[in-house]
C-alpha cells in the first residue's frame, strides 16, 4: 500500500502552547481605545480636528463673534461722531519708534491743505508731534447696547491728536469704528436669519420625508416655485415693499425674516431625503409600533440621526445671509442709515470717482470676504467630519 510522501514527515506546529487569556488578547491600547470605544460626536471632533484650516476658521469666526458684543468698547470713536477738519483723511499708521528709538505706540498728527487744481484734501504727517495712543481710557460717549451710557474704550485716539486706522469717510466719521460697529448688525443677521430657515426647513421638510404621499407632493411643488425665482430680483422686490415709514429696527427685522423665510428650501429638501431613507430603519418603526405619535418619531428619533449633517448645512447657509443682507443695503434697499452694516458702509463707494481717490472706503469689503471664507471652511470641515466612519 502506498502511503503519501509528506505522512511520515514530522511537520511543524505552529499554534500557540500558552495558555490563552481572553483579557490579554483583548486589550487595546490607549490610542485604540480613545478611537474604539469613543461616541458619534466625539468621532466628529477628532475628524473636525484634523481639518486645519476648519478650526482655524471656527477660532476665527469665535474671536469676531465674541467681538460683537463689545464693539462699542473696540471702536475707539463713536461711530456717528464727525471730525469735520478730516475729511477723507486716509488710515494713519500707528509706530513704535521715533528717531531711532524705541516707544510706546504712537502716531504723528496730520494736517491738510487743499489742492486747489483738483479740490482734493491732501493730508500729511508731522514727524514733529508725536502723540501717544492711549489703551483702556475713557473717550467718546455711547450707549452700551442702546442701552446703558458708558465712556470705556480699550483704545483712543491720543490727547489733542486723532487715531484714524481705516481712515474717515466724506462726514469724517472714523472707518475703524464704523465697520466694527457694523459688524454687529451683518453677522447678527446671518444668526437670526438662519434660525428661521432652520426651523421651517426641518418642519416643512420632516414632514414632506415621514407621511410622503400627497404632503410630499405639495410640499415639492411649492419648493420648487420657490426656487424658480431668481434670487436677488425676489430680494429686492420684498425688500422694497417694507414701509418706508418704519424704524431702523423695524426695517432690520424685516429684512432678517425675507432672508429667512426664502432660505429655508435647500435644507428642507436635505431634511426630506434623509427621513425618506430613515423612516424605514428598525428604530423607527419599533417607536411606531410602541405607539409612539409621529411628531416624537419625527423630533425625538429621525433628526437627530442626522443632526450633524443639518449643521454642516446651516453652517454653509450662513454666508448666503451675510451675503444677501449685504447685497440689499449696497443696492439700497436693505438697511439704512443711521443702522451702520457692511452692506451700508459699501453703499457710499458706489461712485467710481470716490473710490479712485479714497480707495479707503472700500475696506468693508474685507472682513465681507473673510468672514465668508471663514464660514465656508468651517462648513466643510463640519460636513467631513458629519461622517466619521466614512
Amino acid at each position: 500500500m502506498n502511503t503519501h510522501p509528506l505522512d511520515n514527515d514530522k511537520l511543524d506546529h505552529w499554534v500557540s502552547k500558552d495558555k490563552f487569556d481572553p483579557h490579554v488578547a483583548e486589550a487595546l491600547t490607549p490610542e485604540q481605545e480613545r478611537i474604539y470605544m469613543a461616541s458619534q460626536w466625539r468621532m466628529m471632533w477628532i475628524r473636525f480636528k484634523r481639518h486645519k484650516f476648519a478650526v482655524w476658521s471656527g477660532a476665527l469666526l469665535a474671536v469676531i463673534y465674541f467681538s460683537v458684543l463689545i464693539s462699542e468698547m473696540i471702536a475707539p470713536y463713536n461711530m456717528h461722531s464727525r471730525n469735520t477738519d478730516h475729511i477723507y483723511a486716509p488710515p494713519q499708521t500707528v509706530r513704535i519708534f521715533h528717531d531711532g528709538e524705541l516707544r510706546a505706540p504712537f502716531t504723528y498728527a496730520i494736517k491738510y491743505t487743499l489742492n486747489m487744481d483738483n479740490l482734493k484734501r491732501e493730508y500729511t504727517e508731522d514727524p514733529t508731534s508725536v502723540t501717544p495712543v492711549r489703551f483702556f481710557c475713557l473717550g467718546d460717549k455711547y450707549h452700551y447696547w442702546g442701552l446703558v451710557p458708558m465712556r470705556f474704550h480699550l483704545i483712543c485716539p491720543p490727547k489733542g491728536g486723532t487715531l484714524f486706522l481705516l481712515g474717515t469717510d466724506r462726514l469724517g466719521r472714523d472707518m475703524f469704528s464704523r465697520i466694527v460697529m457694523g459688524t454687529r448688525i451683518s453677522l447678527t443677521v446671518g444668526l437670526i436669519g438662519i434660525t428661521i430657515s432652520f426651523f421651517l426647513g426641518m418642519l416643512i421638510g420632516g414632514l414632506a420625508g415621514y407621511y410622503g404621499g400627497w404632503v410630499d407632493n405639495i410640499t415639492q411643488r411649492a419648493i420648487e416655485v420657490i426656487r424658480s425665482f431668481p434670487e436677488l430680483p425676489l430680494w429686492m422686490a420684498l425688500s422694497a415693499a417694507l414701509p418706508v415709514t418704519w424704524s431702523p429696527i423695524l426695517i432690520y427685522f424685516g429684512i432678517t425674516i425675507i432672508l429667512g423665510l426664502l432660505d429655508w428650501t435647500g435644507l428642507a429638501r436635505a431634511v426630506r431625503s434623509k427621513l425618506l431613507s430613515v423612516r424605514e430603519e428598525d428604530f423607527v418603526s419599533a417607536a411606531r409600533l410602541m405607539g409612539a405619535k409621529p411628531g416624537r418619531i419625527i423630533w425625538r428619533h429621525m433628526m437627530p440621526s442626522f443632526m450633524s449633517h443639518l449643521i454642516a448645512s446651516a453652517t454653509l447657509s450662513v454666508p448666503a445671509m451675510i451675503l444677501g443682507e449685504t447685497a440689499l443695503s449696497f443696492l439700497g434697499l436693505g438697511l439704512r442709515p443711521p443702522i451702520t452694516s457692511w452692506g451700508v458702509l459699501l453703499a457710499e463707494a458706489q461712485n467710481i470717482n470716490v473710490v479712485a481717490l479714497y480707495p479707503w472706503l472700500m475696506l468693508p469689503v474685507v472682513p465681507v470676504i473673510i468672514v465668508i471664507l471663514a464660514f465656508n471652511f468651517l462648513g466643510d470641515g463640519l460636513r467631513d467630519a458629519a461622517d466619521p466612519y466614512k
